[in-house]
This record gives C-alpha cells, sequence and structure tokens, in this order.
C-alpha cells in the first residue's frame, strides 16, 4: 500500500527545493514508516450537530468529506463548525463501510484506505505480541 500523494508541486513551472526534499525522503522510507507517518497526519472536517462525522450519502456509498488543511475545508464548507483528528483516530472512530475523502476540492484528491490501515495497524499489533516488542 502506497501512501505518498505522488506528483511535486512547481513554483512558477519549478520543482521547489521543498518538494523535492519531501519526494526524497518518502522515497525512502519503508512502508511502516509512511503508514507511521500517515497516521500521525491531521484531518479537519465539518461538525456535525451530534458528535461523530458529517456522513454524505453518494451513488458510491456513505463518504466523509475530509481535508489536510482547515483552508480546505472553508473552500469546501464556508463557514461551518468544524473539528480534527488524525488519521490513527479516524481509523478507529469511522464506521464500517464508510469511506474517507481527503482533499475532495483540492489537486489531488483521494479516498483515503481505511480499511487497509486498520489491517496494517493489526497485522503490527500481532508482530509486536509474536516478538515480545523486541523489534521495537
Amino acid at each position: 500500500m502506497s501512501i505518498s500523494g505522488g506528483g511535486v508541486e512547481r513554483s512558477g513551472g519549478r520543482m521547489t527545493l521543498a518538494n523535492l526534499l519531501h519526494q526524497e525522503t518518502v522515497a525512502r522510507m519503508s512502508e511502516a514508516e509512511k503508514l507511521a507517518a500517515a497516521r500521525g497526519t491531521r484531518l479537519y472536517f465539518q461538525r456535525p450537530e451530534q458528535p461523530g462525522f458529517l456522513v454524505s450519502e453518494t451513488e458510491a456509498g456513505p463518504l466523509v468529506p475530509l481535508f489536510t488543511s482547515v483552508e480546505g475545508l472553508a473552500l469546501f464548507a464556508g463557514a461551518c463548525a468544524w473539528a480534527s483528528t488524525t488519521v490513527a483516530d479516524l481509523v478507529e472512530l469511522l464506521p464500517d463501510g464508510v469511506r474517507a475523502l481527503v482533499d475532495p476540492f483540492g489537486e489531488r484528491p483521494f479516498l483515503l484506505n481505511v480499511e487497509a490501515l486498520r489491517e496494517a495497524e493489526t497485522t503490527e499489533d500481532r508482530d509486536l505480541r509474536d516478538d515480545g516488542g523486541a523489534g521495537r
């Protein structure tokens, strides 16, 4: 499973140094390191009146729009009540069968594969139990 976003951002038609360094860093990360980085990422969402997530019913099934910035959320929902969570918490809190669409109006929207993150977390926990935590 790949967590990296792919393309390189350009400034005035040129690749920025920050984006080049980020791309090179991500390319050298192991899948476990990418998963750990993804779990710590903070996502923002429109807060519903009741605790939980604002779930949109789509032709493809239930979906929660999430954003990597408050500004992205504002472009989507305007002025609204909002909340944030980490991907690690999202994996635990998002109901089964509900998908997460990250940055739907951004340059690179993507579906966050919550099920794959749950499976990876379960596998990692099982591996830690099997080796008694010696690998960490």
